[in-house]
């Protein structure tokens, strides 16, 4: 039996306003805040985005102002995995063409603004069985309304999810975002309606089950979304490949728990440095990225990750250099 491995990104990004040279500058284009409509200053720009990505075949789903003021949101219908990341390439190049033309830049920068929320590529995944076109995720006699293939599945992308980071989240910044607080997950756990967790299963409508999915909610919108699906799907996989059971879910708001529940659970890298040391040990996704890509992509990390390190930023001029 065959299946087809679609996935369904949901791209985050920010409306900049630009100086009088036409250079970006990180001042967001509206106050609005989640699905505003009164202050929301980019709802003509966002219908010309979306009547864009129409004209290139793109079926556009959702697109509306997130929580952060200048920030969006546009979610395109899931496809099989190679045809999503192709929209989702065609969707970043559009987007930033729109928003020039209109005076504005559009960024995927994971976190451009600090003090508030960050951007992600939330990706919804479902495996579709080629014989019947069947979602082979959904079990109706499941609490959760998944099949022992979409836990396992989700045991395998959890069980890896330290080892993929560093190409699903690829920036310095990426982990800059990753932090408690801002909607973002730190903590690899799953669970149905708690946004904090790692893997979030959105609940299921009576007589929809073809929508029987599960969310990865750690990946951005800068990363490179054909080597970003290969390691979910291999990652996944594994879980199938080893029959792997997940954790129990954790439904509760993983961010208040105390310090004892918190000991539980694992977390995410703090850094992009941190990300790269598990990638090192994971030898999964490393053969999910094949050797000549893996080790070009480590070179070119880590190479970033250095000169970061030796980088002296505004913050410690302004901390430090009045005082030492």
């Amino acid at each position: 039996m065959g299946y087809v491995y679609n996935t369904g990104p949901e791209l985050e990004f920010f409306l900049f306003r630009r100086d009088g040279n036409g250079l970006p500058r990180p001042k967001p284009h509206d106050h609005a805040g989640y699905f505003d409509v009164s202050t929301d200053l980019a709802h003509n720009v966002r219908r010309q985005m979306v009547e864009a990505l129409h004209a290139f075949g793109i079926e556009v789903e959702a697109a509306h102002h997130e929580v952060a003021p200048g920030q969006h949101e546009i979610d395109f219908h899931y496809s099989p995995a190679l045809q999503a990341a192709d929209n989702a390439v065609t969707f970043r190049i559009v987007l930033k063409a729109i928003a020039q033309r209109n005076g504005l830049f559009a960024s995927f920068m994971p976190k451009p603004v600090a003090g508030i929320n960050g951007s992600g590529m939330h990706t919804h995944q479902s495996f579709m069985r080629v014989d019947t076109g069947e979602n082979a995720f959904y079990d109706g006699d499941d609490e959760y309304g998944l099949s022992e293939l979409a836990k396992q599945f989700i045991a395998g992308q959890l069980a890896h999810a330290k080892g993929m980071a560093a190409v699903i989240a690829p920036l310095v910044n990426s982990y800059k975002r990753l932090v408690p607080g801002y909607e973002a997950p730190v903590y690899i756990s799953w669970a149905r309606v708690n946004r904090s967790a790692l893997i979030r299963v959105p609940q299921i409508t009576s007589g929809r089950s073809e929508a029987t999915r599960l969310e990865l909610r750690c990946p951005d919108p800068s990363c490179n979304p054909y080597l970003a699906f290969a390691v979910m799907l291999h990652t996944g996989l594994d879980g199938v490949r080893r029959r792997l059971a997940p954790p129990e879910p954790s439904e509760e708001d993983l961010y208040e728990l105390d310090e004892v529940g918190r000991s539980s659970l694992e977390t995410l890298p703090g850094s992009l440095g941190e990300a790269l040391e598990e990638l090192k040990q994971d030898l999964l996704v490393q053969e999910a990225l094949g050797s000549h890509v893996y080790h070009r992509y480590l070179l070119a990390k880590t190479q970033e990750w250095d000169e970061y390190c030796l980088s002296i930023s505004q913050w410690e001029l302004d901390r430090y250099l009045p005082i030492y």
